[in-house]
């Protein structure tokens, strides 16, 4: 399979690539428009399962953007009512585009989630929180490993695990999802990803941490090198490649598919005392940015 380098549609650093100027965009601490983002998530939340068409559009959209076509993207995304807008983070002053749901802020949102991507540098791996609220603090901790390392692609889930029916919200574990169908994107791409995941303490009161490569074995190099740089902050670890561990995520379902497609997949879980002290938070991510750091650098990435 050939390969192709991915540019951010900010590659020329003056354009959002669909012809605006950098002055529109939006200052924002990325931290807090998330937090507020998913402060409205709950348990009895709505969620609408989208049909296989509103997912095929939404993930077209997000194709055409990283590919550098906006304007494009934006048409596209429009047809579900979708749109696309430039962040600049106030912490970092990096530039992000927010893939979002118009109708979030409706009476009856549909919870189908959004997208960030880096537009200062080539997108080259993701970042994946599927449970936001429902895993406290895994949203942060996909902003804060997102701001320390470029060309990242960061997807949030649009709603509480528990909401709608049965499990239809779920994302780990259900592929008609908006969701999956972005990471499976990703995966066609072959972007690596790390998703990020939230234990009680009391589930596996021996760790502070369960790293896994999920149903596959390619990012198994990685995971060694995450559980490493966890170690070495201070963390416990227990590595599902080398013992059993509770959590090991091998029904996940983008670990599958990325493990269909050889590409690598990192599932960690955090205890909650980590997600729940900044300090520990901090730590957390910079040791998962040893691994991002190296996929920001690789040569490129298939299409």
């Amino acid at each position: 399979m050939g390969t192709l380098v991915l540019r951010g549609t900010h590659d020329t650093g003056r354009d959002t690539g669909s012809g605006r100027p950098d002055g529109d965009a939006r200052s924002v601490d990325l931290a807090r428009d998330i937090a507020d983002y998913t402060s409205r998530f709950t348990p009895d939340g709505g969620y609408l399962p989208p049909s296989r068409t509103e997912r095929r559009l939404v993930t077209d959209g997000v194709a055409l953007l990283l590919d550098g076509h906006r304007e494009q993207a934006e048409q596209r995304l429009a047809e579900v009512d979708f749109g696309i807008r430039t962040l600049v983070d106030s912490a970092t002053g990096r530039r992000f585009a927010e893939v979002y749901d118009r109708v979030d802020q409706a009476p009856h949102p549909r919870g189908w989630g959004r997208v960030y991507v880096d537009l200062d540098h080539r997108a080259r791996w993701s970042v994946q929180v599927p449970h936001p609220v429902a895993d406290h603090g895994t949203e942060q901790l996909g902003v804060r490993v997102l701001r320390g390392t470029p060309g990242g692609v960061l997807i949030v889930a649009g709603a509480h695990r528990k909401s709608g029916e049965g499990d239809a919200s779920d994302v780990a574990h259900r592929r008609d999802t908006v969701f999956h169908a972005v990471c499976a994107e990703l995966v066609r791409r072959g972007f690596p990803g790390v998703q990020l995941h939230g234990f009680a303490d009391d589930s596996a009161p021996d760790h502070d941490v369960v790293a896994s490569t999920g149903k596959g074995s390619e990012g198994r190099t990685d995971g060694r090198r995450l559980a490493d740089a966890l170690r070495d902050r201070g963390f416990a670890v227990c590595r599902a490649w080398v013992r059993s561990c509770p959590l090991e995520g091998h029904e996940n379902v983008q670990g599958r598919i990325a493990a269909d497609e050889d590409v690598p997949f990192l599932h960690v879980e955090f205890a909650r005392s980590v997600r729940s002290s900044d300090a520990r938070a901090a730590e957390a991510a910079a040791a998962v940015r040893v691994v991002t750091s190296r996929w920001a650098a690789a040569s490129g990435v298939r299409r």
